[in-house]
């Protein structure tokens, strides 16, 4: 930004930095994965959080949600929960003669589906309409869920037995896909220590401080360059000879957007190439299928997306408005 608007810029962020800040009391050592998280919001998208138990996935959700004083509900995922237990259902009232709508988890600001693939498909699927279009349908009615409303799935990848992993559709809703990892060694002494306990989390901004950023995030300028970037990375996916499902539309949208919201955070006014590129795995690697080649050659997502970046030249200078 213009030296002239520093101090503007660094007072409409100071919010989303005091929310970092505190869910880093709760989450030690994890601070690139809270920045995205942080990130995802602020670019009205969703997180799957796809770890190994233990590691904070949900307290990580449980912060964000606090630091934002986001209404916020929880659902344990088992075989048994229906999907009206998140979309609501209708019951008839004796004393009015009439159906009346029950709402469901879903009417909150912030829904944590937790263990998300030990549910059945038809409950998987009953969050792809709320996901995209903000409402649910019930009876034939459609009613519109509290703003903002973000999704924090968290998923288990081993133990997987007897369990529904996620469908590539309902994936691909998720803006981003995130992994805690094991601590490093000093973390570990901290958390052992109880040092992340200390201090509660507390809310640190409004709701309706959280829109003010997302609409400011909108805002946050594109040049031409960053657009072709981004499209030219994204085709590279689906022409990939390891790859058999690569990016949609939906994914290079996204992209877009979490470079948008990484250039707020950053004190930025427009997009740079560092942006897309630091973003690019965490928005793309949960979306792509591989096919045998891949499996046969030991590669993953991460791997072939890191080549893709590194073969991709990124554009040279990019600057703001003119």
């Amino acid at each position: 930004m213009e030296k002239a608007e520093g101090m503007e810029a660094y007072r409409q962020q100071m919010p989303a930095f005091e929310v970092i800040n505190e869910v880093k009391k709760a989450i030690i050592g994890k601070d690139d994965c809270i920045v995205k998280a942080v990130a995802a919001i602020l670019a009205r998208g969703h997180i799957l959080l796809n770890d190994i138990p233990g590691v904070g996935k949900t307290t990580l959700a449980m912060a964000l949600s606090k630091s934002m004083s986001l209404q916020q509900n929880r659902v344990q995922f088992t075989p048994d929960v229906l999907p009206s237990d998140l979309t609501g259902f209708s019951i008839y009232q004796k004393e009015s003669g009439a159906f009346v709508y029950q709402p469901g988890s879903v009417m909150c600001n912030l829904l944590l589906a937790d263990e998300i693939n030990r549910t059945s498909p038809k409950t998987q699927s009953a969050l792809l309409e709320v996901m995209e279009e903000q409402k649910v349908t019930v009876d034939g009615i459609s009613r519109q869920v509290p703003s903002p409303f973000i999704v924090i799935a968290t998923q288990n990848p081993v133990g997987s037995a007897g369990t529904w992993m996620l469908p590539e559709a309902q994936l691909d809703r998720f803006m981003v896909c995130l992994r805690l990892g094991y601590p490093r060694i000093e973390d570990e002494i901290d958390i052992l220590k109880g040092k992340q306990i200390r201090e509660e989390v507390e809310a640190v901004i409004s709701r309706e401080e959280l829109l003010e950023m997302q609409e400011m995030t909108e805002q946050v300028f594109v040049q031409d360059e960053i657009y072709q970037y981004i499209g030219t990375l994204v085709t590279s996916t689906r022409n990939h000879p390891m790859v058999e499902l690569g990016i949609s539309p939906r994914g290079s949208i996204n992209i877009l957007q979490m470079g948008k919201a990484l250039a707020f955070l950053r004190q930025r006014e427009y997009v740079i190439p560092e942006d897309v590129r630091d973003v690019f795995l965490s928005v793309c690697a949960h979306r792509m299928v591989l096919n045998a080649k891949a499996r046969v050659a030991h590669m993953d997502a991460e791997q072939i997306l890191q080549e893709m970046l590194r073969a991709m030249p990124m554009p040279k200078a990019v600057k703001g408005r003119k």
